[in-house]
């Protein structure tokens, strides 16, 4: 008789089974105590920690110790409120295990432990508790607003609390999470010990989605400081828009995703008044300002008080792309401002409705000062890429950055 390969095999481990005597599982698993289902490992395990009791001061560490004989402890999960797993060190022989970073504060631990005793026999054991908030607490304000803007827009991270310590300041980078398109390189960068900065080694890629986020709350900043809670942000990022302004050959050139899409003629600042060279992004846009010579301490026979439309703004000390029917004359021909770029009203219109937030604009061959890279606008792509990492403390180590000018007394010229 011929047998299926099916069959003979049900029938051989019945035979072996019958050969066995009753009761024997060579074809099962039932003797196999790693088959079991996890035993309650209460009696096998002892934590430092008390679940349900009082909260805890985070930067105790947490042990758990395997108790009985044979027992030991084979793995350990122990992850916050956050979804955040606490680092850990498992000994050799399997009787200790200790957490190897700080606790997060005002938060709370859900420990999982793994065991099994001398048969092999595996075991469970899950706890929860508490840990007390922190006293000192380091807020993370992100910045711009959120909405869309051009590719030179840099991050911001406003802190409330200085940090200066550079073991301090690797946590807070690690904690700010900044999600870009695949293959983007990026870097924090300190300005002072209150304010970061984060752009990519390029621009952004163009019509692209960039957001940040912080995973600080509760982490360890310094003895008396733990992170809060912060409001993440997300920009979109529009086409690319490149302005050069030549200040030399007093024309404006606009490109869009690499096309020169217009080329216009201008006026830049005249001597002793030179628009500054750079790479500056644009900080808004407002249809009318009124500038005058007086709040930027330009008086006597320089003194001007215009109202100014199409006003397109680079710099806090008031720099700005606007219109300026007073010199069309002069535009595409001489430098005759106190330092903004001027065009003709239709010129200006046609800028303003085209420019965005965020967007490049480059000066060039001017002979004024350089941009500064902090502390009036953002100047931050005017700074090499290898010096831009040295501001980081994850990577080349930290230089000192120049703080913010106060913003409230800055004025426009024209």
């Amino acid at each position: 008789m011929k047998h299926s390969p099916r069959l003979w095999t049900v029938l051989s481990c019945s035979l072996l089974v019958a050969s066995l005597g009753a009761g024997a599982t060579a074809c099962g698993s039932g003797d196999n105590p790693l088959s079991a289902r996890p035993v309650d490992a209460g009696e096998q395990v002892a934590f430092n920690q008390t679940a349900g009791s009082r909260p805890v001061d985070p930067n105790r560490p947490l042990e758990i110790t395997a108790k009985g004989k044979g027992s030991r402890i084979t793995d350990v999960t122990a992850v916050d409120t956050h979804g955040r797993r606490l680092a850990g060190e498992l000994s050799a022989k399997g009787d200790r295990w200790h957490s190897t970073v700080p606790m997060a504060a005002g938060v709370r631990y859900t420990v999982t432990v793994s065991t099994e005793d001398e048969r092999g026999t595996p075991g469970q054991r899950t706890m929860a508790f508490d840990t007390t908030p922190s006293k000192g607490v380091l807020k993370v304000e992100f910045g711009p607003d959120e909405g869309k803007y051009g590719v030179g827009q840099p991050i911001t991270a406003e802190l409330n609390e200085p940090v200066k310590d550079k073991a301090a300041r690797a946590v807070v980078e690690r904690g700010l999470i900044v999600d870009a398109p695949a293959g983007v390189e990026g870097a924090w960068h300190w300005v002072d010990d209150k304010n970061l900065h984060y752009r990519p080694k390029e621009y952004w890629p163009a019509n692209t989605t960039v957001s940040v986020r912080s995973n600080l709350e509760g982490i360890r900043i310094t003895d008396e400081l733990h992170g809060a809670a912060a409001k993440p942000l997300k920009l979109e990022i529009g086409d690319r828009v490149e302005v050069t302004t030549d200040a030399a050959a007093h024309w404006l050139t606009f490109r869009r995703n690499g096309e020169v899409i217009n080329s216009i003629p201008v006026t830049t600042g005249k001597p002793g008044f030179s628009t500054r060279n750079g790479i500056k992004v644009v900080l808004g846009k407002q249809y009318y300002v009124r500038m005058r010579g007086d709040t930027v301490g330009i008086g006597g026979s320089e003194y001007y008080n215009l109202p100014v439309y199409y006003a397109t703004r680079v710099t806090w000390s008031g720099e700005y792309v606007h219109a300026a029917p007073w010199s069309v004359g002069s535009h595409g021909y001489a430098n005759v401002s106190h330092g903004c770029t001027g065009m003709s009203t239709g010129n200006a219109a046609w800028f303003y409705e085209n420019i965005t937030e965020g967007d490049i604009v480059q000066v060039i061959n001017s002979i004024g000062d350089d941009m500064d890279i902090f502390g009036n606008g953002f100047g931050d792509w005017n700074m090499d890429w290898k010096d831009w990492r040295e501001g980081s403390a994850l990577l080349k180590g930290t230089q000192e950055g120049r703080s913010h000018v106060d913003q409230a007394r800055l004025r426009p010229t024209v």
